[in-house]
Formats: structure tokens, C-alpha cells, sequence
């Protein structure tokens, strides 16, 4: 599924309004980045997402009393019933019933969650890091892009390089500008209109609406000011080149993010992932 991306060595830089005197006009390619060539693996990306996404989990349990505030007990053999406890008492419907089995009406549930379980996982460091890799892979690939549903109709290429100047935008109205020059502004819109009220209980846990993922602009400057302008967007999300999250990358599992990436950030892949010729950083300074 690489192919589609190792047949272009080179990858255009798409350069903004009025910036051509500014950013250099003549280096208007960059080289692709060797992680670009990688191989896709979809297991082990499902797998990896599936292992970190347990780590936001909140612990929660039910009750220890839960099912057991009432003095039952059991009415013992010779009457033609079962065993299980009873509630005591007459002159009610209550009298009588069954009570804390999990079979039974107002009863706990079998085996109740505890607040111990193992909600936490470790993922191997170079298994997270390949998928990382097969996520940024896959970014390169338009057909995985368009599978995901992405709206890139009108994007020139894949994998999308825009000039850094993008990164010392700082309005949100400027950003909307930059997303409609480089055909993205299909894709942001397409998450803005998708906000919708979720369905089920989610709405009375705190997760009460639900939007679709737009695209990922990635920047390669600590402290860049495109942070500010683009977080405003709907479904417009925002990361350093050196903190790639897999969650991010592939949300919910699925290869193909459509990412927008700054020059800088492009170029400093290679660096950061390694290449044919260089290793990459050390395991301690990237997931």
C-alpha cells in the first residue's frame, strides 16, 4: 500500500498567498521522508490503539452493599421452592421474593466490578513505534485517505507540504484562508456540519455530542503561533511533529489521517524516525 507514495521521491511545497519572497521561492520540493516508505500494518496499529485508549479509562464500581440491603434469608428445604434467599415479611408483593443473587430481582450483579481491575496496559515501545510509523505511512496513501472519509477532491498531493509561514498565522479567520487555499476547507467543513447529539446514555455522561475528525496540521516550531488560530476549528486538530500521538494519527484504529504538514515539519521526519542512512532518536525522547 506504500507504493503509491515511494513512486514520488519528491513532494511539492504548496506555498501560501504574498509568501513566495519570504519563504524562497526556489526550494518549492523536499525530498519524501523514508517513514512515508514504511510498511502498513493495520494489526498492529488496531492493537496498539486498542491498548493506549485503555489508559484514559476512569476506574469505577458498583456499590458493596448494592443488592444486599435487606435481610433475607433463606427458607431452608421442605417447601417446594428454591434456596435462594427470601425477603421476610408478608402482606406485600416484596414478602417473599428472592433476593441478592444475581438471578434475582434488585439483586447485585455477578462478579461486581472493583476498582483494582487492570485498567492500565503497557504497550512495547517498538511496537507503539510502528505504528506510529504505518499511521504516518498511510497518510501518504489517498486511497486509505478517501476510505477513511476524508474530503481531499481538491487537495493538489499527497502527502499535503505547506509553507512555514503557516505556522506565524494567528487568527482563525487567516487559518480558514490557508485551509481554502490548499483545498483542505472541504474537510473542516465536513466536521462542522457533523456535530450532532450523540446517541444513547453518552449524553448524560459528559460526552454529549459527537463530530467527525477533520484534518491534522502538523508544525515543526516550539511555541508556533498556528496553535492559537487553528484549535478554534471544528474537527481541526493540532500537533508537533515530535509529539505524533497514534491517537491522533489513526483515530479510533482507522489508517488514513489527512494531515497538513508544515515544511519544517516535514523535513525533520527523517530525523526524528530515522531513514536508510541515519537512525532515528532515541527512544527516550519519542514514544
Amino acid at each position: 500500500m506504500a507504493a503509491a507514495a515511494a513512486a514520488r521521491p519528491l513532494v511539492t511545497v504548496q506555498y501560501l498567498e504574498n509568501d513566495m519572497a519570504t519563504d524562497g521561492g526556489a526550494a518549492n520540493s523536499v525530498p519524501l521522508p523514508d517513514v512515508m516508505k514504511a510498511s502498513i500494518r493495520p494489526d498492529i496499529v488496531t492493537f496498539v490503539h486498542g491498548q493506549i485508549s485503555n489508559n484514559a479509562r476512569q476506574p469505577y464500581a458498583v456499590s458493596k452493599r448494592a443488592g444486599h440491603q435487606t435481610s433475607a434469608e433463606s427458607w431452608g428445604t421442605g417447601r417446594a421452592v428454591s434456596r435462594i434467599p427470601r425477603v421476610p415479611g408478608g402482606g406485600t408483593h416484596r414478602a417473599g421474593q428472592g433476593a441478592y443473587g444475581n438471578m434475582c430481582r434488585g439483586g447485585r450483579m455477578f462478579a461486581p466490578t472493583k476498582i483494582y481491575r487492570r485498567w492500565h496496559r503497557k504497550v512495547n515501545l517498538t511496537q507503539k513505534r510502528h505504528a506510529i510509523v504505518s499511521a504516518i505511512a498511510a497518510s501518504a496513501v489517498p486511497s486509505l485517505v478517501l476510505a477513511r472519509g476524508h474530503r481531499i477532491e481538491e487537495v493538489p498531493e499527497l502527502p499535503l507540504v505547506v509553507s512555514d509561514t503557516t505556522e506565524a498565522v494567528e487568527k482563525t479567520s487567516l487559518a480558514l484562508k490557508v485551509l481554502k487555499q490548499v483545498g483542505a476547507l472541504p474537510d473542516a467543513e465536513k466536521a462542522k456540519d457533523s456535530h450532532a447529539i450523540r446517541p444513547g446514555k453518552g449524553k448524560m455522561r459528559n460526552r454529549r455530542y459527537i463530530s467527525r475528525k477533520g484534518p491534522l496540521v502538523v508544525y515543526g516550531t516550539e511555541g508556533a503561533k498556528l496553535t492559537k488560530a487553528f484549535r478554534n476549528i471544528t474537527g481541526v486538530e493540532v500537533a508537533h511533529v515530535s509529539c505524533l500521538n497514534l491517537l491522533k494519527l489513526a483515530p479510533g484504529g482507522h489508517l488514513g489521517r489527512f494531515i497538513i504538514w508544515t515544511k519544517s515539519a516535514f523535513e525533520k521526519l527523517d530525523e526524528i524516525y530515522g531513514s536508510i542512512l541515519t537512525q532515528s532518536m532515541p527512544t527516550l525522547m519519542i514514544l
